[in-house]
């Protein structure tokens, strides 16, 4: 199924376009005034780009200082080259402790491996504690959301879910859902072999890792499990704990328009004899997937500052209206539109996707660290073209153009012929009928009729106008000072 026809389901469910566009535009004006109460917030967000340009550009060395500083800290440390070899080592782990059971926090990382599917393979139950990531978990669908998964669901619809798992009724109240899925993961993280988590951020310097959340289900993966795995995408790196302090500054206020989430917990090794808490057994498996395919591109390794904050999302007008899962990957939005094709090395399959954005420029007005996704999708479509994968009738289509605009008399001709052709079609200064070119944009909305005149046409006509009035205020200006040179010759007050 290509993203046009998954747009169109999208586009034709009216509770999911209300709920998805009624979530992001609070999500977005929270961000908005988190950044101006904040200040200065251009300038952090140039410091937040620099350091992950320079982190993303000397990948290899933090990685190295974070793996040697982890594993001093008697951490387990792997590293997988693709999704198979990071789940091959996950469920290593797992049957090495003869787990029966994984609770796992939010992870996009782990929604990218398709984890869950294979820990069930070998039977063993892996349970989302995240309140949105549980509700799809039951509802057996992927995220439409980074930050928010289950955008797209209303209270009733949860309370459906929720009440066959409850095998009783439950009231479509927050309270009680919220209470009924508390009680029932309390269990969960009491019965627990292993902890699964995913990584906001790596701290190269002391190997330590860094979680944000607001529901505290990623301290009880983190502290209750005697085993203790976390998925890390390779990019998530950052040098020290003095550049956390600017990413907890971006993140919060860019996902949530929060100050500060509700938790944020840094985790450097397993228990020692002196906590009270905490894994015997940790492992981090750090996770390349494709990321590594982006070092080095000019147009593409900005692509790896991404901090997974959700903006992008929030601001784009496109996601907006037909919500994630019309993206068909794990990641959606405007940052999914790229980051799916190159972490695919931009395969057929994925090639549409690129095409899913108005190139507007509003999703690098939300990064937090200033990744020009508009350029990339630019980028992508090129590619496309330069791989002979465009359409026969978009290919005639962009020579008919070139052919028109590096001509003037061929321009000019164009519009002529375009005002004469359209008196066929227009009713009331706009064109509704739905065919060919047409088709898709006036589905939702009408094509507004050619003037009868262009701008290039009513030019000399304004140009008069304009050198008129000109010549009248010059005149005017004259004048006024004139009289204020008399009336001060006369030792009088302006008049």
């Amino acid at each position: 199924m290509s993203v046009k026809q998954r747009s169109r389901l999208a586009l034709n469910n009216d509770f999911l376009r209300s709920a998805v566009r009624f979530t992001t535009e609070r999500l977005r004006s929270g961000k908005l005034q988190a950044s101006a109460d904040h200040g200065n917030w251009e300038a952090w967000r140039e410091r937040g780009r620099q350091i992950r340009l320079h982190t993303i550009a000397h990948l290899d060395y933090y990685l190295n200082m974070f793996a040697d500083n982890a594993r001093a800290n008697g951490v387990h440390v792997h590293f997988a080259d693709t999704a198979e070899e990071a789940v091959e080592l996950s469920l290593k782990i797992a049957e090495r402790k003869s787990a029966k059971s994984v609770v796992k926090s939010k992870s996009m990382v782990s929604e990218e491996l398709h984890l869950n599917k294979a820990l069930e393979s070998i039977s063993v139950e892996a349970v989302e504690t995240d309140l949105g990531e549980y509700i799809i978990q039951l509802a057996n669908e992927a995220p439409s959301h980074i930050i928010i998964p289950a955008i797209h669901k209303n209270r009733y619809q949860i309370a459906d879910l929720l009440s066959k798992e409850a095998g009783e009724t439950l009231p479509p109240e927050t309270s009680v859902l919220a209470g009924f899925v508390r009680n029932k993961l309390r269990e969960k993280f009491l019965d627990a072999d292993i902890g699964m988590t995913g990584c906001n951020f790596a701290i190269a310097e002391t190997g330590s890792m860094v979680l944000f959340e607001n529901e505290g289900n990623a301290r009880m993966v983190t502290t209750v499990p005697k085993t203790q795995i976390t998925l890390m995408g390779m990019e998530r790196i950052i040098p020290s704990w003095s550049d956390l302090e600017v990413m907890a500054t971006l993140l919060p206020r860019s996902a949530t328009g929060q100050k500060l989430t509700v938790y944020m917990s840094g985790i450097t090794g397993p228990r020692r004899e002196q906590d009270g808490d905490g894994p015997d057994e940790m492992h981090i498996i750090i996770i390349d997937n494709g990321r590594s395919l982006q070092l080095g591109d000019p147009e593409f390794q900005e692509l790896l500052n991404c901090i997974r904050c959700g903006a992008c999302l929030n601001a784009c007008p496109v996601y907006r209206q037909i919500g994630g899962h019309a993206y068909g990957g794990t990641y959606s939005g405007p940052i999914g539109a790229v980051l799916t094709p190159a972490l695919k090395k931009n395969v057929a399959e994925w090639d549409d996707i690129a095409n899913a954005s108005s190139l507007c420029g509003a999703c690098y007005e939300a990064c937090p660290v200033k990744i020009p996704l508009h350029d990339m999708l630019v980028s992508l479509r090129r590619r496309k073209v330069e791989a002979g994968r465009a359409g026969k009738l978009e290919g005639a289509g962009m020579k008919g153009f070139a052919a028109v605009m590096s001509s003037s008399k061929r321009y000019r001709a164009a519009v002529r012929i375009g005002q004469i052709g359209q008196k066929l079609v227009v009713r009331k200064g706009e064109i509704r009928m739905k065919v060919g070119p047409l088709k898709g944009w006036n589905a939702y909305r009408v094509t507004p009729s050619l003037p009868k005149s262009s701008f290039r046409e009513r030019w000399p006509t304004l140009e008069q106008e304009i050198r008129t009035g000109l010549t009248q205020m010059d005149s005017e200006i004259e004048s006024k000072l004139r009289q204020i040179i008399r009336d001060r010759n006369k030792g009088g007050e302006p008049s």
